[in-house]
Order: structure tokens, then sequence, then C-alpha cells
């Protein structure tokens, strides 16, 4: 076998990763064979068994690609807390930009309609699942110590348990993406995300000084529009007619 260089192989997993999320979106993840992967991407089967132990590891790879940029601001932030000025708009302004994100990135927006409507947590997917459980407990853990020191900051007593408050926040937030995903023309993700974030923090007590807005990425429209509209699913891949690589 030839010996392919670093590039070229990180080349051939980006392909691998490309093609499970369409073909995920399209199929569901229990209806993607491995193989059906491989010749979208122009591969073999070998390909990917040299890059994901199994169908799960491949899906939690096409899953990082989009959740660990936010799983760091988060981290970052959670770390800092105590460093910035004012964590609370530091944590408003990364869900926003999160939001923002997921409206308007097609890449995102379509690894989170997989994890969220696509995928059964059947044997073969249990790791996946304890991803889900791993991300969801540091994103609530996150958010807890971000809250806390806000508390400080406003010399605030929240009448709850902290782990509590930021689990609402937490499940308030994902669950307005799921019902969005179900029909993105619903309402607008953003706007209504905001004012849920902001009612949230008012219920606990909060003081807020300021209006949420987010801060998208470059090549990201900042608001809808008529040519900001969140994008339409993409279609199947087209199987390459290159060369089958095998790693």
């Amino acid at each position: 076998m030839v010996r392919r260089t670093k590039a070229e192989a990180q080349a051939t997993r980006n392909g691998l990763l490309d093609a499970a999320e369409l073909l995920f979106q399209s199929q569901g993840v229990s209806r993607t064979s491995l193989n059906q992967i491989a010749s979208a991407a122009g591969t073999t089967r070998g390909a990917i068994y040299w890059h994901f132990q199994d169908k799960a590891d491949l899906f939690n790879a096409m899953m990082e690609r989009v959740t660990l940029p936010m799983e760091d601001t988060l981290g970052c932030l959670s770390r800092n807390a105590d460093q910035l000025d004012d964590p609370l708009h530091h944590l408003r302004t990364a869900v926003a930009d999160a939001l923002h994100k997921t409206a308007y990135d097609e890449r995102t927006r379509r690894v989170f309609e997989v994890a969220t409507h696509k995928v059964e947590y059947v044997d073969e997917m249990r790791a996946v699942r304890e991803r889900h459980l791993q991300v969801r407990n540091a994103c609530v853990a996150m958010t807890e110590q971000t809250l806390k020191e806000a508390a400080q900051r406003q010399s605030l007593t929240i009448a709850m348990p902290l782990q509590s408050a930021a689990l609402g926040l937490h499940v308030t937030i994902d669950g307005l993406i799921q019902n969005w995903l179900l029909d993105p023309q619903a309402f607008d993700l953003v706007q209504q995300g905001c004012l849920s974030v902001d009612t949230h923090l008012r219920g606990l007590g909060f003081t807020l000084s300021d209006v949420l807005a987010p801060r998208p990425a470059a090549g990201l429209p900042l608001k809808a529009g008529p040519g900001a509209k969140p994008l339409a699913p993409s279609g199947l891949p087209t199987p390459a007619r290159s060369r089958k690589q095998t790693a």
C-alpha cells in the first residue's frame, strides 16, 4: 500500500465526514452503511477503519467538528469567569453566537439536525449516547460556574440550586433548537433564543444592562433577510470519480 502524506490522510478523513453528514441527514444514521459512506467519499471501507473504529466513532468525530468550538468557548468562559468584567454578558453572547451559527452555518445546522432527528441510540451507537451525555453535563457545569460568579458580582442570592438554574437554561436553548429544526420558518431562532435566555436570567434575579445580540463569524449574516434565510438541506454527495484511496 502506498504511504500517504499527513495532508492526504486528513483530506480523506474530512471527505468521509462530509459524506457521512449528508447521508445521515438524508437517510438517517441506522439506514446508512459504512460502505455507502466510503462510496460517496470516493474511497474504500478500509479507509473508514483506518480513521475510525466504527460508525459511532465516525459519528462522534462528525459532531466534534461543530460542537468542540462551542465547548471550548464555554470552557474558557467558566475557567476565567472570575477574571471577566461581566461574566454574564460573555455567557449570553456565547449562547447567542451558538444560536446564530446553528441558524446560518450549513454544517452546524446539518449536524445538529442529524444528532437531533436522525439518530437512534441502539447498541452500536451507545458511544454516541455517552458522548451526548458528556457534552450535556459539561455544558451545564460550565454554565453553573459562570452563573455562580455572576451572582457574586451582583450580590445576588438565587432562590434555587445553581445546578438547576444552569440546567434550566440549557434545556430551554436545547428545546428551542430542536423545535426550530422541525420547522425553521416557524420562528427566528436567534431572536427567540436571545429573548428566552434573558427571560430566564431575569427570572433568576439577574440585572441585565444590555441587549443580547450575536457576533457572527466571518462570512455569516448578522440577521435574517432575503439573502440570509436558513439554508435548505443539501443533496446527497456524489461518488468521487478519482482513484480510490485507502487512508
